[in-house]
């Protein structure tokens, strides 16, 4: 009898532990540095990202003379800027939630621009980064990506 109230027990905690929520695991986003894509010359593919804290988004070159780093005006508040080199894997890890503006230096004024959206984000927030001053066409490219915030 004893036995079978261990198994029993056993069971019953294994089950309990089966039923328990699962914490959320980071998830590893990668985005494509390329000469040219699907939205065209110098871009980043995917250029729009939804995130959570704790994500790790890669930015893998596809072609040379590319790199990523963060916009020093268009980055949550406490985060921490990023800067890849040339020709490198640049990563970028999010702690903070808000929208982290993204940009390849040397084709920033092509338009080579990417958004990361991290949680929810506040409408001043988004209003901010809307007001943000960019080159035309990373202008252009930004405000595609905004208009995907939710």
């Amino acid at each position: 009898m004893t036995e079978i109230r261990i198994t029993l027990g056993g069971l019953a905690a294994a089950a309990l532990l089966t039923l328990a929520p699962l914490s959320a695991q980071a998830r590893e986003i990668i985005v494509h540095m390329k000469n040219q894509g699907a939205e065209g010359a110098m871009v980043f593919e995917p250029s729009f990202v939804k995130a959570a804290v704790g994500d790790t988004i890669r930015f893998q070159p596809t072609h040379p003379s590319h790199n990523a780093e963060t916009m020093a005006t268009m980055l949550p508040a406490g985060a921490t800027p990023m800067k890849g080199a040339m020709n490198k894997e640049a990563v970028l890890t999010v702690t903070k939630p808000g929208l982290y503006g993204i940009k390849c230096m040397p084709h920033y004024s092509m338009g080579m621009v990417a958004l990361v959206q991290v949680g929810k984000v506040a409408p001043a927030d988004l209003a901010a980064a809307r007001a943000v001053k960019l080159p035309p066409f990373a202008a252009k490219r930004m405000t595609a990506a905004l208009a995907k915030v939710k």
